[in-house]
């Protein structure tokens, strides 16, 4: 087997036996790297310290896209407000985040659940150049509708309205900045 000592050095080819009395004698681990590889690669090394750091590592790849936002609203809601709602939402995909629509329903509202409900596929459908459903808005009990929209992939997302960095501007003649809209 191949062996890489703790410093990242390779020791050569050698025996188990021998690769293990080597990583004993320095009070450490002898780990297997790579079995498919020909011949094997093991590592010595502290194997507590390997665990954790493995664990960050895996941690830091993760994707943004893991994270949740969520946004609720009334079926009452204000023009205005569906509008600053829907900023944060696109705001968000952007971001590359998910973000979970809730609409919770109080009263008399809950009698007339089909205003709710076109309010959020409406919702939804200005969303659509920034992320997509994940499934149409379900009920979750007798209160609350959900859904929840993931963003689309870079390539196929709209630009993102809020990033001054792909909103050119332009220079007037006397020097102000306009923005090109």
């Amino acid at each position: 087997m191949r062996v890489i000592d703790d410093l990242k050095q390779q020791l050569g080819v050698m025996p188990l036996d021998k690769a293990l009395q080597l990583a004993r004698g320095k009070g450490l681990d002898l780990i297997e790297i790579a079995a498919a590889a020909t011949p094997p690669v093991c590592r010595i090394v502290d194997y507590g310290k390997f665990l954790y750091e493995e664990a960050k590592r895996s941690k830091e790849a993760r994707p943004a896209a893991g994270k949740v936002k969520e946004l609720q609203i009334s079926p009452s809601i204000d023009p205005h407000d569906m509008g600053v709602k829907r900023d944060h939402a696109i705001q968000f995909l952007c971001d590359d985040m998910k973000v979970r629509i809730k609409m919770r329903f109080r009263g008399r509202q809950k009698a007339h659940k089909e205003i709710g409900i076109g309010l959020m596929n409406r919702f939804v459908k200005e969303l659509s150049p920034y992320g997509q459903a994940d499934a149409p808005p379900k009920m979750l009990g007798d209160r609350d509708l959900n859904v929840f929209v993931t963003p689309l992939p870079r390539s196929k997302r709209a630009k993102s309205p809020f990033n001054p960095a792909e909103s050119p501007t332009e220079k007037d003649d006397d020097g102000a900045t306009q923005s090109s809209a």
